[in-house]
């Protein structure tokens, strides 16, 4: 996974690289897997604005290739538009609660994705019209990934847009509460979450700006939920900074914190709020990359 603000790669030897990005690609896909039921069912969806302005800037519809694709939150909203999806993802346990429509092809790979498996499970070069990548794009190995990304799309339009959400807004009285309490969750975060927190504004994107466009982002959309007090708990527990607090002994949404959540929900925690979460944009397009 390599990225400047991910100083554990720098200064090794070309080996150890490997090594350790085998590792981190193998916790990586075990993060979710006890809370992968729970992810499916609590994590927002996308705002239908995103997949408007993304299907605005593709020429072309026919195949789309949903790269971690979780549980498949953002290929179902791609299949009603784009003619086929593949979405691709390292957890097994995650694909099993991805929703199965006619369109959409499901595929388990390998945390390190070959360029011969690339190619047997998704597609040859110059085949894919739009590389999607929701809330993901901060785990993978950026080099790697982006010369198979400007491999396998279409030459010159080919389209990647990736995305990720930072923590959710609700009101006045809650929101103060939760930023406190996400603050004190960082020890529990990877390193690489701060990508997100940034908004992926100094993430690598080596592409050019779509039509229309004078760069490639962030563009900011916003994505709104009706939650309980409850129902955004099972959310906080689908983090991976939940479980990996949990596997060490702390339980992050321990008494004081649900009481201080109950004081600022101020409703019956079974009455829902609505709860936006800022989604940000980084779109381009292939170019003539070789």
């Amino acid at each position: 996974m390599k990225h400047e603000n991910h100083p554990g790669q720098l200064g090794l030897p070309a080996a150890n690289q490997r090594a350790e990005k085998e590792k981190e690609y193998r916790i990586m896909a075990n993060l979710f897997l006890k809370q992968a039921k729970q992810y499916s069912q609590t994590r927002p969806g996308y705002p239908q604005q995103l997949f408007d302005f993304i299907v605005s800037k593709t020429p072309k519809h026919d195949l789309v290739w949903d790269v971690g694709t979780g549980s498949g939150q953002a290929a179902t909203s791609l299949a009603s538009v784009y003619k086929n999806v593949i979405g691709t993802d390292t957890s097994i346990k995650q694909l099993e609660f991805a929703p199965k429509l006619p369109n959409i092809r499901y595929e388990c790979t390998s945390p390190n994705l070959s360029m011969s498996e690339l190619e047997k499970k998704i597609g040859t070069g110059s085949s894919v019209d739009l590389v999607t990548v929701a809330q993901a794009l901060h785990w993978f190995d950026h080099d790697i990934f982006y010369d198979q990304v400007k491999w396998i799309l279409k030459k010159p339009n080919g389209i990647i847009a990736a995305w990720c959400y930072t923590i959710p807004e609700i009101d006045d009285e809650f929101d103060p509460i939760f930023r406190k309490f996400y603050s004190e969750s960082k020890p529990h975060w990877d390193l690489l979450r701060g990508i997100v927190d940034d908004k992926y504004r100094s993430i690598e994107f080596p592409f050019e700006a779509v039509d229309g466009c004078d760069d490639t982002g962030p563009f900011e959309f916003r994505s709104k939920k009706m939650m309980s007090l409850d129902e955004f708990c099972t959310y906080i527990r689908s983090w991976s900074a939940y479980q990996t607090a949990k596997e060490k002994g702390v339980e992050l949404l321990n008494n004081g914190v649900m009481e201080e959540f109950r004081r600022a929900w101020k409703e019956d925690e079974n009455g829902e709020k609505s709860v936006t979460y800022p989604v940000y944009l980084r779109i381009g397009k292939v170019g003539d990359s070789v």
